[in-house]
């Protein structure tokens, strides 16, 4: 009877030892895929792209009033030159 029960009870540590083992690489598993989830949400979620999207827009307004200031400047300068050059104390 001895023989049996210790059989019994070798059976059901390694059965507790398996069933822990599934468990943790369970846990692993669901882990890994939330994190994977997260940064993929980080990298390519709505509101990176919204931020993306406004900063190419933010972009495009800037570089359109460089060139605008760029232009301005441009007449301003010559405009000094021309006024410069008429003065008759310099």
């Amino acid at each position: 009877m001895s023989e049996v029960l210790d059989e019994f009870e070798e059976e059901t540590e390694e059965s507790g030892s398996s069933a822990l083992f599934y468990l943790k690489v369970l846990s692993l598993v669901v882990l890994v895929v939330g994190f994977g989830l997260y940064i993929g949400d980080v990298l390519f979620g709505k509101s990176s792209l919204d931020v993306l999207l406004n900063l190419q827009a933010d972009k495009d307004t800037l570089t359109v009033k460089i060139k605008n200031l760029k232009e301005e400047n441009a007449v301003l300068q010559k405009e000094y030159f021309e006024l410069r050059q008429l003065d008759p104390d310099r």
